[in-house]
């Protein structure tokens, strides 16, 4: 049987689902043996002429991980996806922004401030920002323009499967690997790797469906009982509002869900269904007791919209108070959606 063409790639994000790749340790070797990597540059020394020089379709799968935040990764999406039999929207940057979509709220431009003048630990004393092009003696230096709105790939071009996760379990992306080497994946425009409940149908912890807590708490301000439901004991856990498929990890941890996964089957709006839900919790409170309560709730954007925000309603309503396109469409090619 000849092998399949695996193709991996790095866009903006953190760099954990390639680790979540290399953390499939001896199933590597199995990988080896049926599918050849031809295109992982956070691996490998491959150049992007090769992809390039490259028949259109010639890769069957390939893996991209990291949302669209400059002209460079939606000129390389668009690539990939020409090049691609398959494209895979791999982790929770490429399927739905994840944290780095927060920096939409306030636009690029704050995001490039924050990032080259005020982080702690930026060394920085002559407040130099970054330029897209930098003339030195031997030459210019480029960087890729930021596009005004960080982007998950589908808003950028056509995806055929999506694998949640921040990172992806590697339990899951080796299970979702044996379906590419079988050919047996689902019909296009599945979730996959996941089970079809919420990450509180999965946990163990006793709940009494009802929230009865003065204020909402962060983690690091007690240390919450390992058997009652976290939500219940004023942590705000994403897991009524997310889908199953992480093993529950961080509420066996004893550390509530923030909704990694993304939200369940029929879920529009993930941020909207967990206020929703705990809303929903606190019935019997009058209305100005539950608005003073939900007052308590740290940063509710970065709370309920961690990583999700990208892919939400208030993405669309950022979208469209900004009145320009999201990115210019590099090399003369078009941007999708």
């Amino acid at each position: 049987m000849d092998k399949i063409k695996l193709a991996v790639y790095w866009a903006s994000s953190c760099g954990g689902c390639d680790i979540a790749i290399v953390e499939l340790g001896e199933h590597l070797l199995e990988l080896a043996q049926v599918a050849d990597l031809v295109f992982w540059p956070a691996a490998m020394d491959f150049k992007y002429r090769d992809v390039e020089a490259m028949p259109d379709g010639n890769i069957d799968v390939t893996l991209f991980n990291g949302a669209i935040r400059t002209e460079h990764d939606a000129h390389i999406a668009a690539l990939l996806r020409r090049k691609s039999r398959c494209l895979v929207a791999f982790g929770s940057c490429a399927m739905e922004g994840c944290i780095p979509a927060l920096a939409n709220i306030q636009g690029k431009e704050r995001a490039l401030h924050r990032a080259a003048l005020e982080t702690p630990t930026t060394d920085n004393p002559t407040d130099v920002m970054p330029a897209s092009i930098t003339v030195i003696p031997e030459g210019e230096l480029q960087l890729p323009a930021l596009c005004n709105l960080l982007r998950p790939l589908e808003q950028v071009v056509p995806v055929d499967y999506t694998i949640p996760g921040c990172p992806p379990h590697h339990d899951q992306v080796w299970q979702v690997l044996q379906q590419v080497i079988h050919g047996e994946l689902p019909a296009r425009g599945a979730l996959l790797g996941v089970d079809p409940l919420t990450v509180c149908d999965q946990c163990p912890r006793t709940r009494e469906g009802k929230v009865r807590v003065d204020r909402f708490l962060r983690p690091h301000e007690f240390i919450a009982d390992p058997d009652r439901c976290l939500l219940e004991q004023g942590l705000v856990c994403a897991g009524p509002a997310t889908h199953a498929g992480c093993g529950a990890l961080c509420v066996n941890a004893n550390m509530p869900c923030r909704g990694c996964y993304g939200p369940p089957d029929g879920v529009a709006d993930q941020g909207a269904a967990m206020l929703d839900a705990i809303v929903a919790a606190m019935d019997g409170q009058s209305d100005a007791e539950i608005r003073r309560v939900l007052g308590t709730i740290v940063d509710p954007v970065g709370t309920f919209y961690r990583f999700s925000l990208g892919s939400s309603f208030l993405q669309q309503l950022v979208a469209s108070a900004m009145g320009a396109a999201p990115c210019a469409a590099p090399s003369g090619e078009e941007t999708h959606g």
